[in-house]
């Protein structure tokens, strides 16, 4: 009997000691950025494309800008060790040009603790990317 005694007390520390761990961080990794069908600028010219990343208030940087691609990918990931669970994965697209930068869209999607794939529709155009956020102690 005195054994399932000191089997509780060990059972019911050990709740005790998880109720107190912050279980709201995350590494979360960006990764399979892509678009399709951009637009470029009003004479036409095919879009000159990159992507911003950041978490919660976090930035993360940006991709390579692919010259004159309306369906561009880019070979970029993105790591964000100190993520929060509910912090926003967010992704700006921009069309590079020689003065002014064009924006073209943002995408935001809320961290949760799962790998996935997503398409965030922009004004012309699509991106699709993929993340994973793993809980860590």
């Amino acid at each position: 009997m005195a054994v399932f005694d000191h089997l509780g007390l060990v059972s019911l520390a050990a709740l005790i000691l998880a109720s107190q761990l912050d279980f709201t961080s995350a590494a979360v990794r960006v990764f399979g950025l892509h678009a399709k069908d951009l637009t470029g600028d009003p004479a036409g010219n095919d879009p000159d494309p990159y992507v911003k990343v950041w978490c919660g208030s976090t930035f993360g940087g940006m991709t390579e800008f692919r010259r004159d691609s309306a369906n561009p990918s880019w070979s970029a990931e993105f790591s964000f060790p100190n993520c929060k669970a509910k912090d926003d994965l967010k992704f700006q697209v921009w069309d590079k040009d020689l003065n002014f930068d064009d924006y073209l869209g943002t995408c935001v999607r809320r961290v949760q603790y799962e790998s996935s794939t997503g398409t965030c529709e922009l004004k012309n155009g699509a991106l699709y990317y993929s993340f994973e956020a793993v809980m860590y102690l």
